[in-house]
């Protein structure tokens, strides 16, 4: 009598090898989206790199990664592991492992790490504590990714960060912070907190990031008494600075006096005080205040003092002006200017381009959805715009 066909679990259970949907190219190993609950008995030794996402894996043994000592990069994202998964310290056999993806899983702690990792991700998992330990041992870290847990201020020891003294890169957007964890590397470069609750930006914080080069801040609750007037006085080298989509109603003052890119979109910025960049003449290169609450009255004859000769990009687009603003044609190298959706009804003859100014950097220009007539605008307003599809008048608005 012929047999009964073996069911497909039990055929992946009780095999010595490898899943036949595990796909083997020189040192690499994909085994994505079979359903496995463990992680299987591997034949291929040498392999560098393995992909065991999209997956059911709820146990990993120390037996299971035995012998892989080549690995450099696991893949561990979107399956069932938790805390008990790795309780049996697993990854600590990988001697050589580099990058490790624990995204998408039921992880409340940090798991035993190898002192050889230089990338963690942790993404979307139930992360709600960072101990004083959680990072022991692992001093190469160069990145890690903690997005879209449920850390705040308070679950986070001043300590946990300790140990990374090499760590260049950290993310921790979409989680609960009110305000910007304590203990920070000094070595970081690098830190995104997009999409938390926070309304608070303290100078101690980020005293010992003297090496930052990009800070996000969007989507969370700054405002103007938020941020501490000594917050930015070590950041030396910060260059990028993101503070959109927040609740100031002012440029912060004391801004790093090397930042070259400022983002301040979606804001309830009115007013620009005079010479509030004065101090940054090393220089200012992109201003994005696009979709805030400036009017004419809210742009000084200064406001711009110190980003003459350094701007290359301003964004004053969706707000309230109901002229171009004077200064204006005051920028040596500005290439872009957007001032689309304002209440702009003329544009005086010199207001964009300096009769002065023989050799123009202006590339793009935006002044549609304003209240533009053809016949209020110069003949010459534009002359010095030098692509002759930069310039972007129509539609106008019809009200």
């Amino acid at each position: 009598a012929t047999e009964p066909p073996t069911n497909q679990t039990e055929t992946q259970d009780n095999s010595t090898g490898p899943p036949a949907e595990c796909q083997t190219a020189d040192a690499e190993m994909s085994c994505r989206a079979v359903g496995m609950t463990h992680l299987p008995v591997f034949q291929n030794l040498e392999v560098t790199k393995l992909d065991l996402g999209e997956n059911n894996i709820r146990i990993i043994t120390p037996q299971s990664l035995f012998g892989l000592r080549n690995l450099h990069e696991l893949d561990l994202s979107q399956n069932q592991l938790d805390d008990e998964s790795f309780s049996q310290n697993c990854l600590l056999n990988l001697t050589l492992l580099r990058k490790l993806n624990l995204d998408d899983n039921q992880i409340i702690r940090i798991p035993a790490l190898p002192a050889s990792l230089e990338e963690l991700k942790i993404n979307k998992n139930k992360l709600t504590v960072l101990t004083d330990h959680c990072f022991q041992g692992v001093k190469n870290l160069l990145k890690l990714e903690l997005r879209m847990n449920t850390l705040y201020e308070g679950s986070v020891s001043p300590a946990a960060f300790r140990p990374l003294q090499k760590l260049l890169e950290l993310q921790l957007d979409n989680n609960r912070f009110r305000s910007l964890p304590l203990g920070l590397p000094s070595s970081l470069q690098v830190l995104k907190m997009n999409g938390n609750l926070i309304e608070e930006v303290a100078a101690e914080a980020l005293r010992d990031c003297i090496h930052l080069k990009v800070l996000d801040l969007r989507h969370n609750y700054i405002h103007d008494q938020s941020i501490n007037i000594n917050t930015w006085t070590r950041l030396r080298s910060l260059e990028d600075l993101d503070l959109s989509h927040n609740r100031l109603t002012s440029i912060p003052v004391n801004l790093p006096r090397f930042l070259r890119k400022l983002i301040l979109r979606h804001n309830s910025v009115r007013h620009i005080p005079a010479f509030t960049f004065r101090h940054m003449r090393a220089g200012l290169q992109s201003l994005h205040l696009s979709h805030n609450e400036l009017s004419t009255e809210g742009v000084e004859r200064h406001s711009f003092v110190g980003t003459y000769r350094s701007m290359r990009e301003l964004l004053l687009d969706n707000n309230r002006l109901q002229d171009v603003p004077r200064c204006v044609r005051q920028f040596k190298n500005l290439q872009v200017l957007r001032l689309e959706n304002n209440q702009i009804r003329q544009v005086r003859q010199w207001a964009v381009c300096h009769p002065g100014n023989s050799v123009s950097t202006l590339v793009s220009v935006h002044l549609e959805y304003n209240l533009l007539e053809e016949e209020a605008i110069p003949p010459k307003a534009f002359s010095c715009v030098t692509d002759t599809q930069g310039l972007v008048l129509y539609p106008q608005q019809t009200y």
